[in-house]
């Protein structure tokens, strides 16, 4: 509840709009409410209010950095050692690491880190489902002159993820046994992809 003084401030407020005020009852108003508008949006709103401390734009608990994956085609490459390394380094306990492929032609996936036949399954399925454009069923297209693996790809970024939330418990990412991390090339030629990690 505001002060009494915050109070009497308010209702003197009407004097103060319509220029019958004196002076230093408006620096008694501002005083007086400066404590309630921190943080207020609108008319009433200060500068300094809505101002983000310097503090918080670079917040020491927040970390980010880039992976680079190297790519030979189509396929599942995994990079779930280098995430897990540069996670174990940070000085959080538990929190979200997100991570985003910054591509039109790629994807994220968490799958099977076992048996490497899983990953070859994965590719041959998607490549049969979403062929080349050179395939008759794909005639309808209109994207191709970026080659024909191009606009298939860019369906198969569509219905994949480009982004993963991965929660962190004790300094580790909570996967399980066979997950593993991958990044998921649509595009035939070789590619550098980076993915962005966020940890908070």
């Amino acid at each position: 509840m505001a002060s009494r003084d915050a109070r009497t401030a308010v209702g003197n407020s009407g004097a103060a709009a319509s220029g019958s005020a004196h002076p230093e009852s408006i620096v008694r108003i501002d005083r007086a409410l400066k404590p309630y508008l921190r943080g207020t949006v609108g008319p009433m709103a200060r500068a300094d209010a809505l101002a983000t401390p310097r503090d918080k734009l670079h917040r020491p608990d927040i970390m980010q950095t880039t992976f680079t994956i190297s790519t030979r085609g189509p396929g599942l490459y995994e990079f779930t050692s280098e995430i897990a390394n540069w996670v174990a380094a940070q000085p959080v306990d538990t929190g979200l690491l997100t991570l985003l492929v910054r591509h039109t032609s790629a994807s994220l996936l968490i799958q099977e880190n076992a048996d490497p036949e899983v990953r070859d399954d994965l590719t041959a399925f998607f490549h049969r489902l979403v062929p080349p454009t050179t395939d008759p069923s794909m005639s309808y297209l209109q994207h191709t002159y970026e080659g024909p693996d191009d606009m298939p790809a860019h369906i198969k970024a569509a219905l994949l993820p480009v982004s993963l939330g991965i929660p962190v418990s004790a300094g580790r990412m909570a996967l399980g046994t066979w997950q593993g991390i991958y990044l998921f090339e649509h595009r035939t030629r070789p590619h550098q992809r980076d993915v962005v990690a966020h940890l908070g």
